[in-house]
């Protein structure tokens, strides 16, 4: 494996040790925020592997598969996932959205989040 690709799978996996971390610690907030920031790095890896250039830099999961052209890979399920945890990237980061973000995060839609950002993380990963 490239050592670019490589980085980027290694923070991906620190991001989804730390998300698992935050649920059985029950910072809710900050599970599907790590979960994002699994996703991301993991799209950033896949990114890497096609292209000779550096990922772009943004933390919008459909741009960076549309950019990286395999956004048309996913299921119409795994698309729908990306829709579900891009705003948990913004919305965990600032106070207006945060206290509305944590009412609709209880520990079983978290450990949904979570399962979910695995099966798609193995996925990206198994395409490498």
């Amino acid at each position: 494996m490239d050592d670019r690709v490589k980085y980027w799978i290694e923070i991906s996996d620190y991001d989804l040790e730390t998300a698992e971390a935050m649920l059985q610690s029950r910072r809710f907030l900050y599970v599907g925020f790590m979960c994002h920031q699994t996703i991301e790095k993991a799209f950033k890896a896949y990114f890497t592997s096609m292209h000779e250039e550096t990922p772009p830099f943004s933390h919008s999961l459909s741009y960076l598969a549309k950019k990286g052209g395999f956004y048309e890979l996913f299921s119409e399920e795994q698309k729908d996932f990306i829709d579900q945890i891009e705003p948990l990237n913004i919305e965990a980061r600032y106070p207006s959205h945060k206290e509305r973000l944590l009412k609709s995060l209880s520990e079983d839609k978290c450990f949904d989040i979570l399962k979910k950002t695995k099966t798609l993380q193995l996925w990206i990963k198994a395409k490498l």
